[in-house]
């Protein structure tokens, strides 16, 4: 599981500005923060149109609590935005260490951790690459080629090829490591003299804000003087911003905190993701190799670092009564938090027993904001995604942030079955931006005209974070939540409709852009907006609710 998205921006170029260079590729000023509750037609934004649904459509209508569970890193369960949507398990007794619902997990009073334990909860683990190499290697590794059996040999050939795709990546990964190290420390040097610099000349020309035209038209022979105004004039040369100082340093600073995530993804990736001594299982205390295995892990929902989960969580349903931070999408929603995602991928007997776990405690919709490009144990998660389709519990996905037509590359868990039948209760989500031109597509979504059933809002998505804080976040993870609010919210004004009905309806009333010509993930050659998924469209609430009413028989005014 990949948890950050990267900007591609980054690779290679060290002064531009995040803030700035973001809102230039998609041609406007920042749009408002909570951008994809927005209209089309009325805010000039390609949000969800949620803020009209209610106010039009469902304004006085009666609702059922839907609940949806994220699973997810985890989530922080009291901040302010969120703990009035927590879903709580009335069946159980917080604290008195009893099972008191029978269902074999012990006080799981807010959902349950399976990658936690008694020794404590996993933040990181290794890749599913990283583990078959190690089973293959304790079978091959000290076997010579030609003492390999016939019945062995397709197996032995299989152990080479992982071994050599494990040993580049993993050097690739170090590489990356140690650039983005060296970029960083480079880049603190550059923001310490920055700042330096421009509180000198501030100083001097005793002003509170300073201009480029004021740093340019400043005249000295002074070399400390000289080296201050140098350095803030490359800055703005190199970043094409022309603006007050004080924001091109605020500016400066979110790339700096950029290039601080990128270190410490790839730090994590070389510590953990390949890292053959590693096993986080000794953590969990479950056998990993017994995959009928369903009770074990512990209640702690939030774990070392819910930040993941948090944010997700905020965009379906944050408190839209509180007049705090933000409004999430669905309002009659609780919150289910089920721990299965780790930093590194996320294992198949996890992602099957966390889903068992939500179908079982009553959820109606699961996000799943996480994907892995190899599943051992795909049989595991197939059994738990016909349990749901049983059950009639709706999936969301999200497509993941490689740039990948995931027609022609994996990308689990998935709809697809081993015996070649789709699950009819999935959506895979594709991610979006805010305005109609050819930056439309995150360009960091994956895409597929057989795979990914429509797009959803996943760029510059300001969500909750933990310790009651909030952020802007970018990815399919933040598509995928969405999409779900949209489900969730559909599901409780219309609760006469399936999750296979609410999918349907969501698919069929997706916003079409005729001829839209965007950037195509990967590759930044131009491709048609509706070739990019199996609608060709855009999820939106209000029009979800349209024809969720005219399915209903009843006529709905636009």
């Amino acid at each position: 599981m990949k948890f950050i998205h990267i900007p591609k921006y980054l690779l290679g170029i060290l002064f531009t500005l995040s803030s700035v260079f973001v809102n230039a590729q998609n041609g406007s000023s920042p749009p408002p923060q909570d951008w994809f509750l927005l209209d089309p037609a009325d805010n000039q934004v390609q949000g969800l149109s949620v803020e009209k649904t209610y106010a039009t459509l469902l304004k006085g209508k009666p609702s059922r609590t839907v609940i949806v569970a994220v699973i997810d890193s985890g989530i922080d369960i009291e901040h302010e935005d969120l703990s009035g949507v927590i879903w709580t398990n009335e069946d159980e007794i917080a604290g008195n260490g009893i099972d008191d619902d029978n269902n074999g997990y012990i006080d799981d009073v807010h959902g349950w951790n399976f990658i936690g334990g008694k020794n404590g909860n996993v933040n990181e683990d290794t890749y599913e690459l990283t583990r078959e190499y190690i089973r293959l290697d304790k079978k091959f590794g000290s076997v010579e080629s030609n003492k390999v059996s016939r019945k062995e040999k397709s197996e032995y050939e299989q152990y080479l090829a992982i071994k050599d795709k494990f040993e580049k990546l993993k050097e690739k990964n170090q590489e990356q490591f140690d650039g983005y190290s060296k970029q960083y420390n480079l880049m603190k040097n550059v923001f310490s003299n920055l700042e330096k610099s421009i509180d000198t000349v501030k100083q001097i020309l005793d002003t509170e804000s300073l201009t480029k035209d004021q740093v340019e038209e400043y005249k000295t022979n002074d070399p400390e003087l000289l080296f201050s105004k140098g350095m803030i004039l490359s800055v703005y040369n190199n970043s094409g911003y022309d603006g007050p100082a004080d924001s091109l340093l605020i500016a400066f600073h979110e790339d700096l905190e950029y290039y601080e995530e990128a270190v410490d993804y790839f730090r994590v990736i070389v510590e953990y993701g390949y890292n053959v001594n590693f096993d986080s299982r000794e953590i969990v205390g479950d056998n990993p190799n017994e995959l009928q295995e369903k009770y074990y892990g512990n209640n702690d929902v939030e774990g070392p670092d819910p930040s993941h989960g948090t944010h997700v969580a905020g965009i379906i349903g944050a408190d839209r009564t509180n007049n705090l931070g933000i409004k999430g999408i669905a309002d009659n929603v609780k919150i289910m938090s089920v721990r299965a995602v780790p930093n590194g991928d996320e294992r198949d007997k996890d992602v099957a027993n966390a889903i068992i776990y939500a179908v079982d405690n009553g959820a109606h919709i699961i996000n799943m904001s996480f994907g892995k490009d190899f599943s051992p144990n795909k049989e595991l998660v197939d059994k738990a995604v016909q349990y749901a389709e049983q059950k009639g519990v709706l999936l969301i996905h999200a497509a993941g942030n490689d740039g990948d037509d995931i027609d022609d590359k994996d990308n689990f868990p998935t709809r697809k079955y081993n015996n070649n039948k789709q699950a009819t209760n999935w959506l895979e989500i594709g991610a979006s931006s805010w305005g109609a031109d050819d930056n439309f597509v995150g360009n960091f979504s994956n895409y597929g005209k057989k795979s990914v059933d429509l797009f959803s809002p996943g760029v510059d998505i300001y969500s909750t974070t933990p310790d009651n804080s909030y952020k802007s976040q970018q990815g399919t993870s933040m598509a995928s939540p969405a999409a779900a609010g949209v489900a969730a919210m559909i599901m409780s004004y219309f609760p006469e409709f399936s999750a296979t009905q609410v999918r349907n309806i969501l698919i069929q009333s997706t916003r079409k852009f005729d001829n839209l010509k965007v950037i195509k993930p990967g590759d930044r050659n131009l491709i048609s907006f509706g070739d990019l998924s199996v609608s060709g469209g855009l999820i939106n609430a209000y029009e979800a609710a349209k024809l969720a009413a005219s399915l209903q028989g009843q006529t709905v005014e636009r």
